[in-house]
């Protein structure tokens, strides 16, 4: 098996190293249009007249917005967490997430990046008004049509993080750490650390 994976990245390989030199612009997968082949429907229609044929998910895929020919004004963002939806399409003048690589802002005409997030603050500006959220992890996608689609794992509004609790937590994953005996329990500890570490800068900060 590991050498037919071999053989099909190093064709793979081949393949594109052999077409680098023809550019060519590939759609985005939004940008297609939604089509059937109709080879598979009429053999659908044979062995299940009376249903209609299963959709592909790009069936239910919005179009991508086009991108501008000149830089927006506003960044526009969607912010999701598994159980909410804390923005969505809000245009903004700046977001700044905590990536793993550093703190980033982002402005109306970023370069597309993905970037995962790490514990830490985000903030959203909108003139002079600024909203904090504490994101645990996650991950940021920033399009060329000045979309940021940033999702998180778990947040919280900074104002509803109580201090002596962040306090007590840090306290206890610390003793934690120290008296961990196996690799997991050491593992969960200083996850502890490292979360109620960044809230108590944040709170500080």
């Amino acid at each position: 098996m590991l050498r037919q994976a071999s053989r099909l990245l190093s064709r793979s390989v081949t393949a594109a190293a052999s077409s680098k030199s023809a550019t060519t612009t590939r759609a985005f997968s939004t940008e297609l249009p939604s089509t059937i082949d109709s080879t598979f429907v009429e053999s659908w229609k044979k062995v299940a007249p009376n249903m209609d044929p299963p959709q592909t998910p790009s069936s239910f895929m919005k179009s991508r917005p086009s991108t501008a020919s000149s830089i927006p004004t506003k960044l526009t963002v969607n912010f999701v967490l598994p159980y909410a939806s804390e923005l969505s399409e809000k245009e903004v003048d700046m977001v700044i997430i905590p990536a793993t690589t550093g703190q980033m802002g982002v402005l109306p005409g970023h370069v597309p990046t993905i970037a995962e997030l790490k514990p830490g603050i985000m903030s959203v500006h909108e003139g002079t008004d600024i909203k904090k959220y504490f994101v645990s992890s996650g991950f940021a996608f920033l399009h060329a049509n000045s979309v940021a689609d940033i999702i998180a794992v778990e947040a919280v509004p900074l104002e509803n993080i109580d201090a002596s609790q962040v306090q007590k937590g840090l306290a206890e994953f610390t003793q934690k750490l120290a008296s961990a005996t196996t690799d997991l329990e050491k593992a969960e500890a200083q996850i502890g650390v490292e979360v109620h570490s960044a809230m108590n800068a944040a709170l500080s900060g």
